[in-house]
């Protein structure tokens, strides 16, 4: 497959990060943070006026743990909040830097596009409901676009045996990856905090990563991401029901989290030509930060073929419903699930820098580690006189 690219490319900086001269690059990234948190507070109050106004409320039902009406529209701040704080550090830093013209990849144009496509898609499930078999098609979609210009993966660097791929194949399995991770973090966002605090911890670890090889454009867009996260965990994890400002991301949320973290999956594990090469421990921390998500819905997937169930069934059977059945609170099973994912990066990077193992054996150990998890998790499920599956 030819990459098809525009004559402009994203500028990449060759500045070390602990120079004095990456000032501005770091004010950039920490502006874009606060901006973004800025926005989000301005947003979020303002949709929940508007979820009242409408009455547009995530209702309860026998499968969610809410007890309560609360609007579910948070997630519709997240791209405005992201674009507005990303925008205005780009150009401001055009403008002080003023030496190369401003570049942006064929890329960066469709990963715009699918976002916007994935959010668009979210802010209509919210607003009326939409089925799976709905949203699929949209979801595969707005992943194509990102190997028809160009970035996909083409090297799985030894997993299985495997390095090259093809075209074909890197494109073909860069869409699967994109929607596996997209209705990784859709569907694990069933508690208060859960996907919203996954997701920071994985924009942590990329920007730690894109920093490190001095990828400061996209350090701002996932500062600018992260900031308005904190805000709506504000609203989400810290104020009550009886505050009447409690709300959800809902789908416009999670959907578009999944993307963007897709995005910078499969951005940081192209191996590119035309920047060199990546720190090997960089990329087994790449795939460390979406373990706990990407396994769990690999999980329940395969429990619900094992069960004869539809695919997009939506069930209880989610890591944090079980976690919860033992007998938990809700956020003690959020605590559970934070060090969960922490213990897996902990677990691969020590291990990586170690020992060096191939990342097919980390992949092994990550699987047997979460089965032996679940099996404790049922263990204490049963002896709170529950099923470990509802």
């Amino acid at each position: 497959m030819t990459r098809w690219t525009l004559s402009i490319d994203v500028p990449r900086f060759p500045i070390d990060i602990f120079m004095v001269d990456n000032t501005i690059y770091i004010l950039s990234v920490t502006a874009s943070f606060l901006l973004s948190l800025c926005c989000g507070f301005f947003f979020i109050p303002a949709i929940l006026n508007f979820c009242r106004t409408h009455k547009l409320y995530d209702l309860p039902n026998a499968r969610k743990v809410h007890r309560h009406a609360i609007p579910r529209l948070g997630g519709i701040a997240f791209l405005p909040s992201m674009l507005l704080a990303f925008m205005f550090c780009i150009l401001a830093l055009h403008y002080m830097e003023g030496t190369a013209p401003l570049r942006v990849s064929l890329w960066t144009y469709s990963v715009m596009v699918g976002t916007v496509i994935v959010y668009a898609i979210g802010v209509v499930d919210d607003m009326i409901g939409l089925n799976a078999k709905m949203k699929f098609p949209v979801q595969i979609l707005a992943a194509a676009l990102l190997p028809l210009s160009g970035l996909y993966l083409n090297d799985l660097y030894g997993l299985a045996g495997i390095h090259q791929l093809s075209p074909m194949a890197g494109s073909l399995l860069t869409i699967f990856v994109i929607v596996l991770i997209v209705n990784a973090f859709n569907l694990i966002d069933g508690i208060d905090g859960l996907a919203a605090c996954l997701t920071l911890i994985a924009l942590s670890g990329y920007l730690f990563c894109f920093i490190r090889e001095e990828l400061w454009i996209y350090c701002i867009m996932i500062s600018g991401l992260m900031g308005v996260l904190v805000a709506y965990l504000y609203f989400n994890l810290f104020l009550s029901e009886r505050h009447k400002k409690k709300i959800f991301m809902g789908d416009s949320g999670s959907l578009t989290l999944g993307y963007v973290l897709a995005f910078l999956f499969v951005k940081f594990s192209m191996n590119n030509a035309d920047v060199p090469p990546f720190y090997n421990e960089n990329r087994m921390l790449t795939y460390s930060l979406l373990v706990v998500p990407c396994f769990d819905v690999i999980r329940v997937f395969l429990v619900r073929l094992r069960n004869g169930r539809p695919l997009f069934h939506a069930d209880k059977n989610h890591v944090q419903h079980k976690i919860m059945r033992t007998g938990m609170t809700q956020h003690q099973t959020l605590i559970l699930i934070i060090f969960m994912q922490l213990g897996f990066i902990a677990l691969n990077m020590t291990t990586y820098l170690a020992t060096s193992c191939n990342i097919t054996i980390m992949a092994i150990v990550d699987i047997f580690v979460y089965i032996a998890i679940h099996l404790l998790i049922d263990r204490y499920i049963k002896l709170n006189g529950r099923k470990p599956f509802e």
